[in-house]
């Protein structure tokens, strides 16, 4: 049980590294840094960056969840 829980939280750590850096690739670098690219327009997420956004907050849950999980069961 332990090693499918660490192999569990590695393929979702990886999962979310890509997820992460497919959401940034979208923004210039200088948002990247902290500036405002867009010149203070607000956007809004559609499509394909809709539905990026939704899986990598699930993941971010399912990993945490995981996590605790895995804490838990050492005691």
């Amino acid at each position: 049980m332990d090693v499918v829980l660490q192999v569990a939280a590695i393929i979702i750590s990886i999962t979310l590294i890509i997820l992460i850096l497919l959401q940034v690739k979208g923004g210039a670098l200088g948002s990247l840094l902290g500036g405002d690219a867009g010149g203070g327009i607000a956007r809004t997420r559609r499509g394909l960056e809709k539905t990026l956004f939704r899986i990598t907050i699930f993941l971010s849950i399912a990993f945490l969840g995981i996590a605790l999980f895995a804490v838990a069961t050492v005691g």
